[in-house]
């Protein structure tokens, strides 16, 4: 057997992957990091001329892009699209449909919502795809799914730094998350015999950087408290992203990789 440098395990030459949420704030960056590592990234999402300026965006960079514009919401959009695939490397479920709200404001539907789009959107796509990522591990022995939580997932949030209401984390936000996390647990249990893993990220305090411009005091408070003292910038998602979905992390299923500067282990 050739011997694999390091640094190769992290390439993905060859590979298909699928990001959904891929025009986001954080889309964008997991997006890139796959592309510069070689694989051909579909880029998913519901608003279909965003995703073209992002798919020009990146060819016009020499990566291989395609995109895919639909509500990961939409069962039947999701089932048609994966059954229409014969391979897929890597799945990234980073999609969220959110209308944020007050607590005196929330309604069932609202939380109905979060969850439809975060937890049952990563599992139907998950099994959806499953043909296509047998086909991966069949090819190259690594399939890789990698769901995005949030830190919001293990702790609550701390109403001293949110000194706004419409800044504090929604109460559908956190509990969705959490679902997904043991959503992760379950069908890294589910796949692992087949050699698919299925891991999750964990961010952390990521903000646009207009939060820092228009509240520095609060961007402050964020970034007190972290242990690194400091906000994340959206590309440090690239590196923990790439990890997990690479063969890099090949003995590495149903873990939930905390980015978060330290945040959830004060």
């Amino acid at each position: 057997m050739a011997k694999i440098m390091t640094m190769e395990l992290f390439r993905l030459d060859g590979c298909t992957a699928f990001v959904s949420g891929a025009a986001g704030h954080l889309g964008r960056p997991m997006t890139r990091a796959l592309c510069e590592a070689g694989a051909h990234v579909i880029v998913n999402g519901r608003d279909d001329s965003r995703l073209k300026d992002f798919e020009s965006e990146l060819k016009r960079e020499g990566f291989s892009a395609e995109r895919a514009a639909f509500d990961m919401a939409d069962v039947d959009r999701v089932r048609a699209f994966f059954a229409a695939r014969d391979r897929l490397d890597v799945l990234v479920n980073n999609a969220i449909s959110m209308t944020p709200k007050a607590f005196a404001a929330l309604e069932p539907a609202d939380f109905a919502q979060t969850y439809a789009s975060a937890v049952t959107a990563a599992f139907e796509a998950s099994r959806a795809a499953l043909p296509a990522l047998r086909k991966a591990v069949r090819t190259t022995g690594d399939a890789s799914i990698v769901n995005i939580a949030s830190m919001y997932a293990h702790v609550s949030p701390d109403k001293r730094i949110y000194a706004k209401p419409e800044q504090a984390s929604p109460f559908h936000y956190g509990p969705a998350k959490a679902a997904l996390v043991q959503l992760t647990r379950h069908l890294a249990a589910e796949f692992g015999p087949e050699q698919i893993r299925v891991n999750a990220l964990m961010p952390g305090p990521f903000p646009r950087p207009q939060v820092s411009t228009d509240d520095p005091a609060f961007a402050e408070r964020l970034a007190g408290r972290t242990m690194l003292g400091r906000l994340g910038l959206a590309g440090e998602i690239a590196g923990p992203l790439l990890f997990l979905a690479s063969r890099a992390s090949s003995y590495v299923t149903g873990a939930s990789v905390a980015v978060d500067g330290g945040w959830t282990q004060w």
